[in-house]
């Protein structure tokens, strides 16, 4: 008797190739086509095969389904991480947080007494700025799970988002009453505390967290940025290279890596690599170093993006601007933020002078034709940043700097000045629809490049901006500008002042009560009121 080969069964559990390509898809976005595919082990059990179909169900519109998969995964794993975190991060990195949120509320239906499922939902709800359904989703996972330290840290995180500094550090005071040697919650107290410009308290913090963690990356950064902030610049500079332990700041070899350079050093004959880290701002903030490290000698390679290269050509003591292509011949390398670090023993601590940055003449004066020609002042605004909705950190932090163009309207009622648009990104979309009575230009259609904002900022009369890497632009110019910042606001800025020994022609106006601008846009509107008067 002949037997007909089997075909194969289809709830074989898949090579791990498989999978791991799966959810590769899977981050790309391709839900559908990756369900599709693993179809065929549907049935096999396996908890990997159900949490990746569970991610597919939940990014094809079907939740509940994905819920049932993935509750069922994490029942068999009640002490770890509830899979739906990793499903949150996912939808997070593809701006699809409302998926994570259905797959979340579903779950619960299912499972409404596992506090797991509270703490990955007010994680996304607090991403997403809903604050106060956050914090009360959080309070409900403390309540099954009274004693959950990670728990209470979120609540704490949600609570400083929605801006309650203080009931957030009694919650994680509470904390630490439990359980005096958690190093995340110290470091959490830290970094709340030096918000508030508590440094020393927020230093000590830190200081008892590194004890019990000495090598965790985050922490030591974390520490670096509120030396930086309290202006103990020298400590703060070396502590802050704990940041290129973390994943993404740099392949290049450590052992190549620029050293401090002491009051005399000669750098003749030696080819500097100096390489793009983090965001615009930051480059053009350290732009300033590659004087310094030309005097010494040094051949000075910059690579960066090619939004910088004609800006950055114009540099003093420039030898080579690449953009894109692969890692060049050099002696030594550094990224721009360990600038500051090389030159902290010398009397090249701050860079080069104000303006370090230089537009170009052609340039200026075709830019200069855009402008109305009507002797008011002209004033360039930028009322946001870059969201990066992808990027939980930098869009967290984008929804504290950034505001609405309606919030600017009491500057529309000053008269002897124009409104020049210098906004560009998302947050542009808002001049489709203006404040009533405000009259905005836009030359932005022609502004392709930083070099391109630069030619036209020599023109303006002063630039008004959120902390933006415009910002910085108008700063390396030596231009005018008037900073609108955030309560929680970034190390560069110090604390509770309003000038910056990085720019001189910069004036600050921050916040008082987080997340509210009315009190900056009405101070920032008194002093263009002047500026304007005097002009006339």
């Amino acid at each position: 008797m002949t037997r007909k080969a089997s075909s194969p069964a289809h709830s074989a559990v898949p090579d791990p190739a498989i999978l791991r390509r799966a959810l590769s898809e899977i981050k790309a976005g391709h839900f559908e086509s990756t369900l599709k595919a693993l179809s065929p082990y549907a049935s096999s059990g396996g908890n990997s095969v159900d949490i990746v179909r569970a991610f597919c169900l939940a990014g094809t519109n079907k939740p509940e389904q994905a819920a049932e998969l993935l509750c069922r995964v994490a029942q068999k794993s009640p002490t770890t991480v509830h899979p739906l975190q990793d499903l949150s991060d996912i939808m997070a990195e593809l701006d699809r947080r409302p998926d994570a949120v259905a797959a979340c509320r579903a779950a619960l239906k299912v499972t409404p007494q596992d506090a797991r499922i509270y703490d990955v939902l007010g994680g996304v709800l607090t991403q997403m700025g809903l604050f106060d359904e956050a914090v009360e989703t959080l309070r409900q996972s403390i309540a099954l799970r009274p004693n959950a330290t990670y728990s209470y840290n979120m609540l704490a995180m949600a609570l400083t988002e929605r801006g309650d500094m203080a009931e957030a550090l009694s919650v994680l005071e509470g904390v630490l009453a439990e359980n005096p040697e958690h190093a995340g919650t110290l470091s959490n107290i830290g970094c709340i505390l030096a918000g508030e410009g508590r440094f020393e308290e927020a230093l000590n913090a830190y200081r008892r967290a590194i004890v019990y963690r000495p090598t965790d990356a985050q922490i030591r950064l974390n520490h670096s940025i509120t030396l930086l902030k309290a202006g103990r610049y020298a400590q703060g500079w070396a502590e802050h290279e704990w940041r290129l332990k973390l994943p993404g700041h740099s392949s290049l070899p450590q052992d190549r890596l620029l050293p401090s350079l002491g009051p005399d050093t000669d750098l003749t004959g030696q080819r500097v690599l100096v390489t793009q880290e983090e965001g615009l701002g930051d480059t053009l903030m350290y732009l300033r170093y590659v004087e310094p490290l030309a005097r010494r000698g040094a051949h000075v390679h910059l690579w960066v993006p090619d939004t910088l290269e004609d800006l950055c050509r114009r540099l003093e003591g420039v030898g080579t601007v690449q953009v894109g292509g692969e890692v060049p011949p050099y002696d030594w390398h550094c990224p721009f933020i360990s600038l500051p670090r090389v030159f902290s023993a010398t009397p090249d601590a701050m860079g080069a002078p104000v303006p370090y940055l230089k537009a170009d003449p052609d340039k200026v004066k075709e830019f200069a034709e855009l402008l109305p020609d009507n002797h008011k002042l002209n004033v360039g605004v930028i009322w946001g940043g870059a969201p990066r909705p992808n990027l939980i950190g930098p869009h967290m932090v984008d929804r504290r700097r950034s505001m609405s163009l309606k919030t600017l309207e009491p500057l529309s009622a000053i008269p002897g000045i124009n409104l020049i648009s210098l906004q560009k990104g998302p947050y542009a979309d808002q001049m489709l629809d203006p404040p009533r009575n405000m009259t905005l230009y836009d030359p932005t259609d022609d502004l392709h490049t930083m070099d391109d904002t630069a030619s036209l900022m020599m023109s303006l009369d002063v630039i008004v901006s959120v902390d933006t890497s415009s910002v910085h632009l108008a700063g390396g110019l030596g231009k005018p500008v008037i900073m609108m910042d955030r309560y929680d606001n970034c190390w560069r800025w110090l604390h509770g002042q309003d000038t910056s020994p990085w720019y001189p022609t910069m004036h600050i106006v921050r916040q008082t009560t987080p997340r509210r601008w009315d009190d900056v846009v009405k101070k920032v509107a008194e002093r263009l009121r002047v500026m304007a008067a005097y002009r006339a």
